[in-house]
Order: C-alpha cells, then structure tokens, then sequence
C-alpha cells in the first residue's frame, strides 16, 4: 500500500512540474502543428501548386529557370546564391523555386513562364515547430527534452487514469 502511495505522490508531481516545465515550448509545437495541418488548405501558409502546360515532358533547363525568376522584381533573386532549392513537379508541369527569402516562384516546365509569386511561411512555420528558428541547440537542449517530458507525462498521466480502476478490481477480488 505505501509503495503504491509513494508512486501515485510521485506521479503527480512529476505531471504537475513536468508540464509546467514544457508549457510553453509545447503549446508552440502544438499551434504550429495545427498550422502544419492546414497547409494545403489554406494559402497564407503555403501557395497551392499551380499546372503548367504539358506534364510529365520538361524542356526546360536550369538557366530558363533562373533568367524566368529574374525578371520577378518583387522577389530579389539574381543568382542561384539566392535560391534556397528547387522542386520539380512533374506530374503538374512546374518547378517550384523558393528562394533563401521564402518567396516561391512557379515556373511552367514547358513554356518557362512564371504561373505564380508568393510568399511561402511554411517552412518557417516548420522551423517553429521543431525549435531550429530560435538556434539548432534549442531543438536539441529545450524541444527535444519536451518531447521526452510530454511522454512521461502521458506515461503518468495513463497511471493516475487507470489506478481507480485497478484498485475497484483489487477490491473486488478480494
């Protein structure tokens, strides 16, 4: 009977410091992953993909790319040093280029037109979510060590939900 007290009084005051220790690291994991959730529906965080001519067939190269986005004054990219990546999009026709500035530029593969500008807060959002906006070390110091109360907290928590029920059953069993 005391061992059970002694694990129950430890149960929740590791639940009660533990979640005031990772409050505020996890309701910014918790909102940016709602974010997270959302990104294709809504387009303030990340431009739908737009449809090139021809799919499936680029002609493009990587200098059609880049002399394209050039001429998009809003976005200040004059060379690769300020693009970030590029991803090809087959299927839809388009090579997506964000640049270092998170703008992203929509380039049809085929007639190496720009389909779309905008502004993509999705990878920022990302960076938020896993702590490496702030520094890479608070990912590994402050949100990982988050991650590993927030389980021991559901760990306690599922001991201090299923203790009742565990001791109804003992009573009746005896």
């Amino acid at each position: 009977m005391k061992k059970r007290f002694i694990w129950s009084k430890w149960s929740r005051k590791t639940h009660y410091w533990g979640s005031f220790v990772i409050s505020i690291p996890v309701l910014l994991i918790i909102i940016s992953g709602i974010l997270l959730q959302l990104k294709k529906q809504v387009y303030w965080i990340q431009p739908p993909t737009q449809k090139g001519q021809i799919q499936n067939n680029p002609s493009i190269s990587f200098d059609d790319i880049l002399n394209a986005i050039k001429t998009v004054d809003e976005i200040n990219i004059n060379s690769w040093n300020d693009i970030d990546r590029l991803d090809f999009r087959l299927e839809k026709g388009i090579v997506k280029v964000r640049g270092k500035n998170r703008w992203e530029v929509q380039v049809d593969t085929q007639t190496k037109k720009v389909l779309q500008v905008a502004y993509r807060r999705s990878d920022l959002i990302e960076q938020l979510h896993d702590g490496s906006w702030f520094h890479p070390k608070v990912k590994l110091y402050i949100f990982l060590p988050s991650g590993i109360i927030l389980f021991i907290l559901w760990l306690t928590g599922i001991y201090m939900l299923i203790l009742p029920y565990t001791l109804k059953w003992k009573k009746k069993k005896r």
